[in-house]
């Protein structure tokens, strides 16, 4: 890859990365030191990476980077002690887009950033395998238990509208 190819690779995919990594850790801060440790080791394996497959690198090593990052701060919870009430609400939201980001940060680590991958980002099950590390079927398992929990948590149209 070319200098001219790297910088290409900026413009071109820079936003849509930022974006997916700060939907997930809700961090900007932490969403741009991740963002540059992932185009610096492009950088640096420049050499080794094909130009047409930045895209798909670019985003594996931002969602590593970023598990490695959620592992270090995340806290051990008791599951026998969690209350029903921290996975449900009952109250009503007038903005569903609240509503939607709230169930979505409520997720596993893994569940968010699959359903991250497919239905904000559009990447079909193989590149989420691909970006992740996981095999499709667990993908697919993972985007259906995510998809389960936001319709339990979010309940019917008819109470959020």
């Amino acid at each position: 890859m070319t200098r001219k190819e790297f910088n290409i690779c900026v413009d071109k995919y820079s936003d849509g990365v930022y974006r997916f990594i700060l939907k997930n850790i809700r961090d900007e801060e932490k969403a741009r030191d991740i963002i540059q440790d992932s185009f610096e080791k492009l950088w640096i394996n420049v050499d080794k990476i094909d130009f047409e497959k930045t895209k798909s690198y670019l985003y594996s090593t931002a969602y590593h980077r970023m598990i490695d990052i959620i592992r270090k701060e995340k806290r051990k919870l008791d599951f026998d002690n969690v209350k029903k009430i921290d996975y449900s609400h009952d109250e009503q939201y007038s903005d569903l887009s609240e509503l939607l980001n709230e169930a979505i940060m409520r997720l596993n680590e893994k569940q968010r950033s699959v359903i991250m991958l497919r239905d904000y980002e559009g990447y079909s099950y193989k590149e989420i395998s691909d970006i992740t590390g996981l095999n499709e079927s667990q993908v697919k398992v993972y985007i259906f238990r995510a998809r389960i929990f936001l319709k339990n948590y979010i309940g019917s149209i008819e109470a959020v509208v």
